[in-house]
């Protein structure tokens, strides 16, 4: 009897698959990490692994043409005397200048303010287009202080103490010295075409206690005026959210792990901090064990792309949600017309993430002069104005469909999961049970 092996198709490893190794081989000819911008690409549990339960005979849906769904939110309301109004629950998300170019940075004020939403300056200060195009502008106070003087934090509309991201919880900035032109190094007095890094931690405070003495000295530069934002980075979301509220602030922003950034390891990126869906619910028993929810509002940002992610936040006890990466993508970032000049670039417009070397042909996240002129800051606004109201429109409907008058009314029971992780980090029951892992149920 004779033996015949079939051919077979040779199989490749899980562990060390071909991404895997690429990256070996890389750190192996060059000695350093990978950098890069952009968010998480791993596939990790998120707002998609949830449904909604509209209503029908048990729960009435509000008609859509004839009954109203607001959707304002008051944020600040704890101490600041001029606490923030917002005609929609989505605000813009602290993007630098410096690692965005001005026209770009002007035209998500111009988005920011027709959508009746606020814009947050980033790293590296204030600039005129930012502040001259946003009705509403939060300033950022970083470990770095660039460009932070106490004019600027009198002109801004809140403050928000920037202590951990989402995409590197745990570590500071970067921005490369090929962006780094003469007027970011002016605005952030350092040299001109030399690597910056911002610190990981603030200079002048090492926790909880310090802060609360940080929020009163801000306090006191803007006579109470201003409502105080605390960012954190989703790590440890219940006591960061308690420590934040403990200290003082009238704001709490979340950033869970699929939030981008402009430029940091990719290690970070990929395996440090948690995934959004997955803070939230710690971060609001935290709320509610101290009897703040709702009067410390919870901002919750990293990943959110449409109206449904909006509204699936707001159920799980936000107040609101803030938008980054999504808009610069509606401003026209990786987008297909400049797919050859990407391709040049060694990548294609979907998945280009080198923002730090500054050579981005939509002309968003550069410094480049002549590539700074692709951006149409008035279009460009008007794209961003168009996707903020096209997600609020997307909320109400959900809302609207589970009987809700207001987007702030939906809650946890409004929903349910299409997976054990995705039930067990919302807390919501998987799909056909009453089961919340860990919670009992059948």
């Amino acid at each position: 009897m004779s033996y015949h092996n079939p051919p077979t198709t040779p199989r490749g490893s899980a562990t060390f698959d071909q991404y895997s190794m690429s990256e070996i081989r890389r750190a192996a000819a060059t000695g350093i990490y990978d950098i890069r911008g952009s968010g998480a690409k791993r596939k990790v549990p998120h707002f998609d692994d949830l449904l909604f339960l509209g209503a029908s005979i048990s729960r009435y849906p509000l008609e859509g043409y004839r009954e109203k769904c607001e959707t304002k939110v008051t944020l600040g309301t704890r101490f600041a005397k001029k606490p923030i109004e917002l005609k929609i629950p989505i605000t813009v998300a602290g993007m630098s200048f410096g690692s965005l170019s001005g026209p770009a940075k002007e035209a998500l004020g111009r988005g920011a303010t027709i959508a009746g939403t606020s814009t947050t300056t980033g790293d590296g200060g204030m600039t005129e287009e930012e502040r001259g195009h946003s009705q509403t502008l939060v300033y950022q106070y970083l470990p770095s202080r660039y460009g932070m003087n106490p004019r600027d934090l009198r002109r801004a509309d809140a403050i928000e103490v920037v202590v951990g991201q989402g995409a590197k919880p745990g570590g500071g900035g970067m921005l490369l010295g090929q962006k780094i032109s003469d007027r970011v190094a002016e605005m952030r007095t350092l040299p001109k075409g030399i690597d910056q890094r911002s610190a990981c931690r603030h200079p002048d405070w090492t926790g909880p206690d310090d802060l609360e003495i940080k929020i009163l000295e801000l306090r006191e530069i803007t006579d109470w005026e201003k409502p105080i934002y605390v960012k954190i980075g989703g790590a440890r979301p219940y006591y960061d959210t308690a420590l934040a509220v403990k200290a003082g602030a009238d704001v709490v922003v979340l950033d869970g792990m699929q939030g981008g950034t402009a430029a940091t390891q990719e290690v970070f990126i990929e395996h440090v901090g948690q995934p959004t869906l997955a803070c939230i619910r710690p971060a609001v028993k935290a709320l509610q064990d101290l009897g703040m929810h709702r009067k410390v509002q919870l901002i919750v940002s990293g990943g959110i792309r449409n109206g449904a992610d909006v509204a699936k936040a707001l159920a799980l006890g936000a107040d609101v949600v803030s938008v980054g990466t999504a808009a610069l993508i509606a401003l026209g970032d990786n987008d297909p017309r400049w797919e050859s000049e990407y391709q040049k670039l060694g990548t294609t417009a979907g998945c280009y993430d080198d923002w730090h070397e500054g050579k981005d042909p939509a002309g968003i996240t550069t410094q480049d002069a002549e590539l700074m002129k692709r951006v149409d800051p008035i279009a460009a606004g008007r794209r961003l104005a168009n996707y903020l109201k096209v997600m609020t429109l997307e909320a109400q409907t959900i809302a609207r469909a589970c009987g809700k008058n207001h987007v702030h009314n939906l809650e946890p029971e409004d929903l349910c999961a299409l997976t054990i992780e995705a039930a067990a980090m919302a807390r919501v029951p998987l799909a056909g049970t009453s089961w919340i892992p860990g919670q009992g149920g059948l």
